[in-house]
């Protein structure tokens, strides 16, 4: 059974276990909204747990934007949800506030004991594209160029080489001629969770976009899920991929957590109008599977979280979707 709701429209997702089960969490609107598109600047967050990632409990929503004024008055958008060493939950999340109308993205950070009431750090801002680092990002607006700052949907890992933890993000680079070559996936650090430092990008390129970055390993090789639409693809990345482009979700192949990273050939995952989009890989008893929202397009817009399918690498070291069931 997908992870749905018969009265609101869920797109993205992100996903915990808590040694039990699954938490996931993801973006929803109201369908009462009439138009999927405005779903955007409606926003709040819901919580749902499931034991196989196909029977789901929903526990109703568990953050909204902030009262104003705020940073984060607008939009409580992607994140990402890890366990710190004392056993609290740590919420990362992409916010946007009404003094900006809401297309200056940054990162927020909620705590939680239970895994359902967040409460957020002070302010809740907990990173921004400021310090001497600031200058490998576009960290203004380019009116006329592209629609927003991009800084959003932070993916939260604990470092595997090291003590600390890494935090991968959507973001553009500056002083790229071509919109859709400008597509960087942001980095950070921290030593516990609290404390953040900006990093330079990991990756630049290829894309106008790369969203919902997820860096993971599987058999000693290292993976970064992404998705893009078919209208973010440079057109280097057209004359190289060897498919025409779609939308949907792809991966960048690494030499570690923290790259170098290049583009895996072709497409993994999409199609026009997309099947499935901001899809999330997740480590079961069974092998990595593979979970996104049904997108369709506007017209055909599905509004909720497919079932699992088997992620699978061949004898090349390339993911490919297997066969559900």
């Amino acid at each position: 059974m997908p992870l749905s709701l018969d009265d609101k429209w869920i797109w993205d997702s992100w996903y915990a276990h808590d040694g039990q089960r699954w938490h996931g969490y993801f973006l929803q609107a109201d369908k009462s909204l009439g138009d999927p598109d405005l779903r955007h600047f409606n926003v709040s967050q819901g919580h749902a747990v499931s034991d196989d990632l196909v029977n789901w409990e929903h526990k109703g929503t568990c953050l909204r934007p902030a009262p104003k004024p705020a940073w984060d008055d607008t939009t409580t958008w992607t994140g990402s949800v890890i366990e710190g060493p004392d056993g609290v939950w740590h919420l990362f999340y992409t916010g946007g506030g009404s003094a900006e109308n809401g297309l200056y993205q940054r990162i927020g950070h909620a705590t939680s004991t239970d895994m359902h009431s967040w409460e957020r750090i002070g302010s809740g801002l907990c990173l921004d594209l400021e310090g001497p680092n600031a200058v490998h990002y576009e960290a203004e607006m380019q009116v006329g160029f592209w629609p927003d700052r991009a800084m959003r949907d932070p993916f939260v890992m604990k470092d595997p080489e090291g003590d600390g933890y890494l935090m991968y993000f959507t973001a553009r680079a500056p002083g790229i001629e071509e919109a859709n070559a400008g597509g960087a996936i942001g980095f950070a650090t921290s030593p516990d969770l609290y404390e953040w430092t900006l990093q330079p990008p990991v990756f630049v390129g290829d894309y106008g976009q790369l969203e919902v970055p997820q860096a993971f390993e599987i058999k000693g090789r290292w993976y970064c899920l992404f998705c893009t639409a078919d209208i973010h693809w440079s057109e280097e990345r057209k004359a190289k991929a060897g498919v025409p482009p779609v939308t949907g979700n792809h991966y960048l192949v690494g030499d570690g957590p923290r790259g170098s990273w290049r583009v895996a050939p072709g497409f993994l995952d999409g199609d026009l109008p997309c099947y499935r989009y901001a899809a999330r890989v997740l480590m079961t008893e069974t092998g990595p599977v593979l979970m996104g929202f049904r997108d369709g397009g506007k017209e055909a817009f599905g509004g909720y979280v497919m079932d699992p399918v088997p992620l699978e690498i061949d004898g090349d070291g390339q993911l490919r979707i297997g066969k559900a069931g």
